[in-house]
């Protein structure tokens, strides 16, 4: 049979070896660790419990080896961490009652101790050497490890992250060193959990023998576990040079296009020249679809594609052991797909709609740059067709952030747009865009809540569409949709809470108005540097600006209004608004005098509300400034500017993906609205 390393060269869609016996670990006795108090926590007993329970349903124990958590020895958990943090963790048991346990976790960051966690420990690490040493004995083809705690935070003398022992780090050095009888000499740990396994870094820092890759957010260091450990510039030291491979994300939202470009550009070719005998994952699924942590988007889909490119290497002897992952329904779906890789069952539909973001390429080109000393393989230019994409108008598939969200993805189309092209399809193509309010650290005075008010004119409003048009950013539906559901899209330097009803607006159309598009203003705090978009609210036949028309409530309408208008200027709750900004005397008054500035908000720079007529007995109304900023414009008091790159882009995405101007057209468009005279 040839080898499975000519077989990689080959066919690079076949797994290139036989599968054979696939084993699953789970044992009830790590549920014991929970909370001391049973207060909620993310990393509760629940998240290992409902991938048995999918994996059951699914009929997919009954096709593999299932095996029960052993405990780990002190002597194999030294490998990695140091004998008096060994000794403090296996004394936590020793009482039902212990008051040090709460001591001892309060000087950690992100841990909690109950009377059951050290005995949940010493079986996740224990079962991740268990399994690990059947795969390399071949007893197992390959193996999945549902363990708690995880453990890849966890460092030589710290527990940190939820993490406890570092299982993977456990179970590698026991391979490489206590069983050199099993040819395993080296090993690539994989670790996709959304967070940078620290831990397991340190550990092999100065390791030829491991190639440690992380991909994770990373934020320029603002993501937990925060600081420059999770840089692409650690790529270990001495014998361990090169080995040690960070791909740290700028930003959340990435999904499965953005982590595929990685495997094919960056891990597959390392990979090809590392040639492991072994491969462990670190398998969080807090970067999956959903997850209340992560803030990415990986699907099930993604996961298995994932997990089938790695069974090209090391003649498919894989294990996967547990991490992160606290959205019950994506970690037990996500599980479910990535042992049904290994079962070589017939693979998900999916499709990758999606490109990755600008920002993926920027990152995978510079992770290149530093490691092709080391790896001369990815010296080599990244292929033209690949790049390319990023030019293309995005599309992006949806996963449905609620159930909600069906009532208004139904029957809504544009006029101008065909049956594929309704508003629910249109959110789909851009919902991965988005980053989401709750996965944007705000500092708590910034806080909306997002629960709804008791305050009756929500209920009342709740049930008034009006159509709002935007002439500026908003024109692109995922920038208007971090009014509505919170968040930010690429370009912006703050997020938005969004409306307190984050429904999806019904329906979304184009006009052409007779009024005058401008810019100016010398930076905002949502852009930065450049001029914003703003309209003359009187009307002038010689004058025309497209504008995108948005069906949304009268109570979403008010909350884009304190955004555009308040949370810019200062931080204010606004579910607690006792009476509304625009009411239906406002709008009376709208309609009858053709604009009107709201008093409480005057200050604003989109205080002035016009109304520029009907459509299907719905007031269309838009936010620009007032007569009066229009006049000191021209004075020069107020400066007209040209908008930044960035704001510019998304003016030149939302003309080109509402299928109203051609790129050129766009940009055209918008320069003449920044040179004519106002």
């Amino acid at each position: 049979m040839e080898s499975a390393k000519k077989k990689n060269d080959d066919n690079e869609d076949d797994a290139g070896v036989e599968r054979g016996r696939v084993g699953l670990l789970y044992d009830e006795r790590m549920c014991k660790h929970h909370t001391p108090d049973g207060e909620d926590h993310p990393e509760n007993p629940e998240r290992i419990r409902a991938i048995w329970r999918k994996l059951q349903s699914a009929g997919i124990t009954q096709r593999c080896v299932v095996l029960n958590g052993k405990a780990a020895k002190d002597k194999h958990i030294a490998s990695v961490h140091a004998h008096n943090y060994i000794k403090m963790i296996r004394n936590l048991s020793t009482k039902e009652v212990d008051p040090r346990r709460n001591k001892i976790a309060s000087k950690f960051n992100s841990i909690y101790l109950n009377g059951g966690s050290s005995e949940a420990a010493y079986l996740a690490a224990g079962s991740v050497i268990e399994v690990s040493e059947k795969v390399a004995k071949g007893e197992l083809s390959s193996a999945v490890a549902i363990v708690r705690p995880p453990g890849h935070h966890a460092e030589s003398n710290e527990a940190m992250g939820f993490c406890i022992f570092n299982n993977v780090a456990v179970a590698a050095s026991y391979i490489l060193d206590e069983k050199l009888e099993l040819g395993i000499h080296k090993i690539l740990i994989v670790d996709w959990d959304v967070h940078h396994g620290n831990g397991t870094q340190k550990m092999f820092w100065k390791d030829s023998r491991v190639l440690f890759f992380s991909v994770h957010r990373f934020d320029f260091g603002t993501f937990y576990p925060t600081g420059d450990d999770g840089s692409y510039t650690m790529v270990g030291e001495g014998q361990g040079a090169g080995y040690n491979i960070n791909v740290p994300w700028e930003h959340g939202q990435c999904g499965d296009a953005d982590y595929l470009a990685v495997w094919d550009h960056i891990l597959i070719p390392v990979a090809k020249e590392f040639n492991p005998d072994m491969i462990i994952i670190s398998g969080g699924f807090d970067a999956a679809v959903g997850d209340p942590l992560g803030g990415c988007r990986i699907t099930p889909y993604g996961y298995s594609v994932m997990m089938k490119k790695l069974l090209k290497f090391a003649e498919g002897k894989i294990v996967l052991a547990l991490e992160g992952g606290y959205n019950l329904d994506s970690i037990a779906n996500s599980v479910l797909a990535c042992v049904k890789v290994l079962l070589e069952d017939k693979p998900l539909s999916g499709a990758l709609e999606a490109y990755p973001f600008e920002s993926t390429w920027r990152v995978i080109r510079a992770v290149r740059k530093e490691l092709c000393t080391y790896w001369p393989i990815l010296s080599k230019e990244l292929p033209k067709e690949a790049l390319a994409i990023n030019k293309k108008v995005f599309s992006f598939e949806l996963i449905s952030s609620s159930d909600s969200d069906a009532e208004n993805d139904e029957a809504f189309k544009a006029p101008s747009e065909s049956k594929n092209d309704s508003i629910g399809n249109l959110v789909e193509k851009f919902q991965n865009v988005i980053r989401p309010l709750s996965l944007i650290p705000f500092e708590e005075s910034a806080q909306v809540k997002a629960i709804g008010s008791s305050v009756s004119w929500r209920a009342v409003f709740a049930k008034t569409d009006i159509w709002y048009a935007c002439f500026g950013s908003n024109m692109w539906m995922p920038r208007f949709l971090c009014y509505i559901q919170g968040g930010q899209v690429e370009g912006m330097q703050k997020p938005f809470p969004g409306s307190i009803d984050k429904r999806l607006p019904k329906d979304i159309m184009w006009k052409i108005m007779p009024h005058r598009l401008f810019f100016g203003r010398s930076h905002t705090r949502t852009w930065g540097e450049g001029g914003v978009a703003f309209l003359h609210p009187e009307s002038s036949i010689d004058d025309k600006t497209y504008m995108c028309l948005y069906r949304i409530t009268l109570e979403q309408f008010n909350d884009v209004i304190v955004q555009e208008n308040v949370l810019v200027q200062e931080n204010v709750q606004y579910d607690s608004l006792i009476t509304p900004f625009f009411d239906s005397t406002s709008l009376d008054s709208a309609v009858t005098n053709k604009s009107i500035v709201l008093e409480a908000i005057k200050e604003g720079w989109y205080s002035n509300v016009v109304h520029l007529g009907t459509e299907g007995a719905l007031h269309i109304l838009t936010m620009t400034c007032s007569l009066s900023d229009v006049e000191s414009f021209k004075s020069g008091e107020h400066p007209l500017r040209a908008p930044s790159k960035e704001y510019m882009n998304t003016l030149v995405r939302g003309l080109v993906q509402g299928k109203q101007l051609s790129e050129d057209e766009a940009i055209s468009y918008i320069n003449g609205a920044c040179t004519k005279p106002l």
